[in-house]
Parts: structure tokens; sequence; C-alpha cells
């Protein structure tokens, strides 16, 4: 199994090159060469999510790493679950159940993906003698999974950008808290986009890295993270039936990140029937699903904020690999021209949407009724984000009547202010939200300046 890029610049890549790399050369994202099976039979067989990931991951990593290793690493990838077995299920009524994700250490999905990046990471440094930064921008939640996952290694540093405003008190000082040596939190004057800009900049520039390092990303734009997500697709079909039939995904999505590890579990054999793309008011894929426009706007601040970014980084894999059949051309011209020209396929092209994807686009006042809802009617909490996607249900006017499966991507604790609009008076504690509150924050304020942050590793990095 090796990997090549979106435009076409870099090609027969291997596991180890990509994890490692992240970012493609030639501004692509790494993608399978070709889609592996996975054996349905011997996973109907399955008992565990690990038992899952361990016929999922070494699909993608037998270029770089003996199976008897990969193995080995998977027995102790993720760690501080409040679940033993990592993911919950909630069936709401008969058409309806919702995957919770948010049973790690950090309260979200994003664990699945980093702490097997962390992993495979520190596999690979000390592997080849190596020692790496990590550079992160977030809207939420992606900086808390990085640094919890990565903290322990001291082969990494972590320096993670945290856009001004919209993010809850609980999910700043997730990171803020964290006083260890090897992090560095870093409050942007800017918003998502600079940061994500700045972290762009450093994957060409890299002037900041000593001889022996390697700059790794953990923006979902790194294949590995993927992975991880692709298992609890496999793990939650598993449970709910074993297999034996299709189901529908409503995915509630920002960077798109979790959207493709569901297409991308299709592809391995997965049985899906819809895969819904469910949004906030920034709604950049919601108007491509529906109206074959993929044009960046500005941001709005909502009450899902992980969903508060005007460009999906992950959604140039899906026009490759999906709609354009690898014409990585093509596929070049669109994204190396974006966002100064919008994206628009032929029409022809773009009605390949209906075989598989639907999209939904709300707004605060929808996504604070449907948490009252789901409370009065079902005795059952969910966060703004995980409102987002269930919008997609027949129950609320949405266009999936059956067999659907709505992730809940984060715990409701990170919000208590969407909670109080809602009239959600009580809800289950996660293990480690509220001992955040009371801790003392460890944080530096920046302008979204490339080279004031260049400057500031430089200084950190000894």
């Amino acid at each position: 199994m090796l990997f090549e890029s979106t435009r076409g610049g870099d090609k027969a890549k291997t596991f180890e090159e990509v994890l490692l790399k992240g970012l493609a050369d030639d501004g692509g994202l790494y993608i399978p060469t070709e889609w592996p099976r996975a054996d349905i039979t011997k996973l109907r067989e399955c008992n565990s999510f690990i038992d899952i990931a361990k016929l999922i991951v070494p699909l993608f990593t037998e270029s770089s790493y003996k199976k008897e290793e990969v193995m080995t690493l998977l027995e102790n990838t993720w760690h501080d679950f409040e679940k033993s077995d990592l993911v919950g299920i909630k069936k709401v009524n008969e058409d309806i159940f919702i995957g919770e994700l948010f049973h790690g250490p950090t309260a979200a999905f994003k664990d699945f993906g980093l702490q097997l990046c962390a992993a495979f990471f520190n596999k690979a440094l000390e592997k080849n003698n190596q020692t790496a930064i990590i550079l992160g921008a977030t809207s939420g939640d992606t900086g808390s999974a990085a640094i919890d996952a990565c903290k322990e290694y001291k082969n990494i540093k972590t320096f993670m950008l945290l856009p001004e405003g919209n993010m809850t008190d609980i999910q700043r000082k997730q990171m803020t808290t964290v006083n260890q040596e090897n992090v560095f939190v870093l409050n942007i004057n800017g918003t998502f986009d600079d940061c994500q800009d700045i972290v762009k900049s450093a994957f060409k520039d890299k002037s900041f890295l000593k001889h022996d390092q390697v700059l790794l990303a953990v923006n979902s734009i790194n294949w590995t993270r993927i992975i991880g997500q692709i298992c609890y697709y496999f793990y939650l079909c598993m449970k709910i039936n074993n297999f034996s039939k299709q189901l529908s995904f409503s995915v509630p999505t920002g960077n798109f990140g979790n959207v493709f590890a569901c297409y991308s579990a299709m592809k391995l054999g997965l049985p899906v029937k819809k895969i819904a793309v469910a949004v906030n008011e920034n709604d950049i894929l919601h108007r491509f699903f529906s109206r074959n426009l993929y044009k960046k706007e500005l941001v709005n601040e909502t009450l899902s904020p992980s969903m508060d970014i005007t460009v999906a980084s992950n959604f140039e894999r899906l026009i490759y690999d999906f709609y354009l059949e690898r014409d990585a051309e093509t596929c070049k011209n669109f994204f190396d021209n974006f966002p100064n020209s919008p994206i628009s396929l032929s029409e022809d092209v773009w009605k390949k949407t209906y075989d598989l994807f639907c999209s939904s686009s709300i707004g605060d006042i929808e996504t604070t009724k449907i948490m009252k809802k789901i409370y009065k009617d079902f005795n059952y909490v969910v966060d703004p984000h995980t409102a987002v996607g269930l919008c997609v249900s027949k129950i609320f006017g949405g266009p999936i009547n059956s067999d659907l499966v709505a992730l809940s991507t984060a715990h409701p604790g990170k919000f208590l202010d969407s909670l109080k609009l809602a009239e959600i008076p009580t809800f289950e504690k996660h293990h480690t939200l509220s001992e955040v509150l009371n801790k003392e924050e460890y944080s530096y304020s920046l302008e979204a300046d490339q080279e004031q942050v260049f400057n500031f590793i430089k200084r950190n990095n000894h």
C-alpha cells in the first residue's frame, strides 16, 4: 500500500513518509494509490474496537511496518477513555442511533485519530533518531486532543495556535491548563483561517526546525488521523447490525475529515447507504452538495464552534477520488487556484452527488430547538454539533427516514452556555471536563503574523 498526492506531484510514498510529511510537496493531500478491501467475514467475528482496528489499520501501514509491530502498537494506542470499548451507542428510536465518540480524555472524537497519530509519530521518531515539532491550528477540539495525545512523548514539542473568539472556556482551558515543558499554547489575534494559513506557510518554510527535526501535521490533512476515524465507522456497524445491512451516517463537519473517513470506510467495504454532510451556517459544503458551488465566504461565529471554518481542507480528497476519478491535473488546477476561483464541476460529474451524499445547514435557533426536543422527547442530552448532525433525520424534516447513525462528536459538557439556551438543566458529566475549570492557565499572546510565530518557536526550540 503506497500513497499519492491529489495534485499528481508526489507518488509512491510509504506510510511513514505520509505520516511524517502531512501535506504533499505539491500542496495536495495524500490518499492511498488504491483502496484496500476490508475482510467483512473477519470483521463480523470482532468483539471490540481494538479487534476492528487490528483488521483496518494494517491495511495502510504495510509499506513501513510489519503487521506484528502494528498489532503491538494498537494494544496500547488508545488510553484514558471512560468506556472500556471507547465508543458509546445510544438508540434514540427505531430509526436513529447516536454514535458517542466523546468518551476519550478530551471529550471529542479527535482523540481517536490523534492518539493513533501520536503512537505512530513516536515509533517513527525513535526509529529514525529524530525529534519533532507539531504546529497546529484549532477551532475547538483538535488542539486539546493533539496536546493530550503527544504530551507524554518527550521527543515531540507541540505549538498550538488558538484563534481569538468563538471557543468555550472549557475548550480553551483544556489546552491552556497543560503545564508541561513540551507544550506551548499561542493565543492568536485573528481567525481560525489566519491560524491555518500560518500552519500551511510553516510546512513550506520550516526555517525554525533544527537539523534533526521534522514538522508534523495534526490537522486532518494527516492521513493517519483518517485511519483512526475509519475504525469507528466499522465498529458502529458491527455493533448495530453486524454488517447485515446498509446504514446512513450523518456527520457534523467543518474540515471534512470525518466525512472523508466515512467515505473511505465505504470504499473499504462498509455497507453505507447515504452520507449526510451536516453543517452550521458556515455552509460552504452545503452549497457545494446542494448547488455545485464551492466558494469561500466570511466565517460566522455559531454555537457549534468546531465547524466555524470557511474552507474544508479534506474536501480536496473527495473531489479527486469520487468526482474526478483521480484526474490529478484537473484537481491541481481547481485547488491551485482556490479560493481566488470558486470550484464548480460539470453538471454530469456533480450529479454523482445524488448516489451517495446529501447535506443540510442550520443556524443557532434550529440547533437549540433540536437540543431541546431530543432532551424533552428522549431524555438525552446532545451538544450543538450533534444537534446539527441530527437535523438530517425525518424527525426534523430532513431527508433520511431510517437506519440513521448520527455521530456525536463532542460531549455536551463542553458547551454549558448552549445547554442553558436549550433549557437543559442536567447532563451526565464527563470524567475530565470539570477538572480543568479551576486550573491555572499557561499561554502566550501573539498577532496573526507568521514571523512572530516562527520566531517564538525558534526561541523555545531548545
